[in-house]
């Protein structure tokens, strides 16, 4: 995998680049490298080890406190040494500037040695982000700060038992804390009551102190809840009470872990039902759970999706790192099982050795497929990552192109890991036939963990309406265009390199596809009939970029290609300018010849697929919506 990931990073996505900006200035390769070396070895001797472990040895609630595998505890202290918690953020605050891009790659060793241990990690720097972005001067030194240094972890509190993706319906009530409410110096103090589910990361004894980011409604001006979304606002509520130096006051706040949920996979990181202001514990000698508001009210909203959108990129690696490791189990695997012999025309001679089933061609096809998708979709998480840098570094007009891509990659970003990394998954098992259903192996596991991630941070349902139903759609289609762009320029590229203009007529056609079924989705007006097909729309659109995504990175692999995603530009420091297409041959090595496999394989196998999505788009198929309850 390292191979791969240095080839993206560095041949295709160029992030040399981000050198020459002012915040990237003090990195270079040497120091790119690095981060990676630490955290693949972190990974390997303190993650990879005991994810069987934490699945085995799920957490255990004994009435007073939840207990975890040491192995929990020791590899995520080895992480927070490792300052990844805050890889991201300013030197000024204890950080390294890393860009966006390498610290998600880094990340990726994590997600695929244990990505039930590194679950906690995740949810504490998107936590402590959404602060950063939203919070006070206060809530970013107190709370944010603590996270960052890994001496409390968070979570994000959404759902609710009634309520999981329809937030409209969220039922945790906040009533400000008293006349002087606003003046509290760690922000305007609330009361809570009410109940939070499915809370990853919710209780544990990790560390000190567990800082939730709660969604609630306040009431309005007449003293009752605001209907729909208007009233949700964001809160910090704390396990425990702190001070405005960030110090532990000795107070419990009422927030009682209700009891853990234990799922299909994902065992290792504690899932919670949590009571807020239940009365277990009555921080002040009052009822309710202490909480703080971030931002404004009625915004909680607008700041929790600032925090879903990276959890969002991150669960789709998440899922992809998945996909990873039961492709290298799969393929390490067919690589030494012997089993079956050539077929002649004479048939088969049971007097000749066995071969191992990687000669097989079906076995063959089953990898290959792992391959595309695993590699496909990792490139598609460092892209959208290599864009979050942009939107923060890069120039105003590069800026707003990055923003308008994200805006339509961020739903198949999520969405198309967790589909096709699963698929890998199931793959893996069946190359390994019966052994793969066994925990004597780990594919198992691995497919069992990621079944999770279709339906993480946004369902396929919600995330295709919000795709069909908003962003292709939003500003006169303005980000459709731009993605539509991007991949024109790569098939007007691909069109004059032999062997590759077969594809990019391929690519052009099913970007044309896509095009004009969502005109036709739309054609009526009537959302119910554009939106019933937004499934199959999702899964021809992920698919269509995939391809589009695949084709870019061989393109990297031509004689004289520009590397392609991010094209260089000039900068003062020579070391740092991009080598001259004539400095670069074409490459032919088995790595090279791999990616030209995956890529060819993804064209002929899976790229068809999305006419037969895109059919039942284009003519508002009715069935979904006309099907009554009575007939199932």
């Amino acid at each position: 995998m390292r191979e791969t990931l240095d080839f993206l990073l560095h041949d295709w996505l160029n992030v040399q680049q981000l050198n020459a900006r002012e915040r990237f200035s003090d990195h270079s390769r040497e120091t790119f490298d690095a981060v990676l070396d630490t955290c693949e070895r972190i990974a390997r001797e303190k993650f990879a080890p005991f994810n069987r472990l934490v699945d085995t040895e799920e957490p255990r609630f004994d009435g007073e406190r939840v207990h975890l595998p040491q192995a929990t505890h020791d590899a995520l202290a080895a992480y927070v040494g490792s300052g990844m918690l805050s890889a991201a953020q300013d030197d000024a605050h204890g950080g390294m500037q890393l860009p966006c891009v390498v610290e998600m790659a880094a990340n990726c060793f994590f997600s695929k040695a244990s990505v039930a241990m590194s679950g906690y990690a995740m949810l504490t720097n998107g936590n402590a982000n959404l602060l950063m972005a939203h919070g006070t001067e206060a809530q970013r030194r107190v709370f944010a700060m603590n996270e960052f240094s890994g001496r409390w972890f968070g979570t994000m509190c959404l759902s609710e038992p009634q309520a999981g993706s329809s937030l409209s319906d969220v039922a945790t009530r906040a009533e400000p804390d008293g006349a002087d409410f606003e003046a509290d110096p760690l922000g305007p103090r609330y009361r809570l009551t009410g109940h939070k589910m499915w809370i990853s990361g919710g209780e544990h004894e990790i560390t000190e102190n567990i800082v939730h980011l709660v969604l609630a409604k306040i009431p309005g001006p007449d003293g009752k809840p605001l209907p729909g979304t208007k009233g949700i606002s964001l809160f910090i509520v704390p396990k425990h009470l702190v001070d405005i130096d960030g110090q532990l006051t000795g107070e419990r706040n009422d927030v009682a872990l209700a009891g853990l949920n234990h799922k299909l996979g994902y065992r290792g990181t504690t899932n919670c039902l949590l009571n807020f202001g239940e009365g277990r514990f009555t921080p002040g000698g009052q009822p309710g759970a202490v909480g703080y508001r971030v931002g404004q009210p009625g915004d909680g909203l607008r700041c929790m999706f600032h925090m879903m959108n990276e959890a969002r990129i991150g669960v789709g690696l998440g899922a992809v790192m998945l996909g990873y490791a039961g492709y290298e189990a799969s393929l390490d695997y067919a690589r030494q099982r012997p089993q079956g012999r050539p077929m002649t025309a004479a048939g088969k001679d049971a007097s000749q050795p066995q071969r191992p089933i990687i000669e097989h061609a079906d076995v063959k096809r089953m990898l290959l497929a792992q391959k595309s998708y695993v590699e496909g979709g990792l490139a598609l998480a460092l892209f959208c990552a290599r864009l979050v840098d942009e939107l923060h570094t890069a120039p105003p007009e590069a800026a707003d192109g990055a923003k308008l891509l994200l805006e339509v990659l961020i739903p198949i970003a999520k969405s198309w890991p967790s589909e096709w990394g699963l698929e890998a998954n199931s793959l893996a098992i069946q190359v390994l036939g019966g052994y793969g259903y066994t925990r004597d192996f780990p594919v198992e596991q691995y497919w069992r963990d990621n079944r999770l991630n279709m339906i993480h941070e946004g369902t396929h349902g919600i995330q295709a309406l919000d795709l069909l139903g908003r962003k292709v759609v939003m500003d006169g289609g303005r980000a459709l265009m731009a993605l539509a762009t991007r991949v024109n320029d790569t098939v007007q590229r691909a069109a004059q390199v032999p062997g590759l203009s077969e594809a990019s007529n391929e690519l052009a056609a099913a970007l044309a596809a896509v095009g004009s079924t969502t005109k036709k989705a739309w054609s009526t007006g009537v959302p119910e009939e554009a939106l019933a097909n937004a499934t199959p729309y999702l899964q021809a659109f992920g698919h269509t970029v995939l391809a589009w995504i695949w084709l870019d990175v061989v393109l990297s692999l031509e004689a004289g290609a520009v590397r392609t995603a991010f094209s260089a530009a000039p900068t003062h420091d020579d070391q740092r300018r991009e080598p001259s297409a004539a400095d670069r041959p074409r490459r032919e090595d088995d790595f090279a010849q791999g990616k030209r496999a995956a890529q060819r394989y993804f064209f002929a196998y899976e790229l068809p697929k999305i006419h037969a999505w895109l059919g039942v788009v284009a003519r508002r198929e009715s069935l979904t919506r006309e099907m009554q309850d009575r007939w199932f």
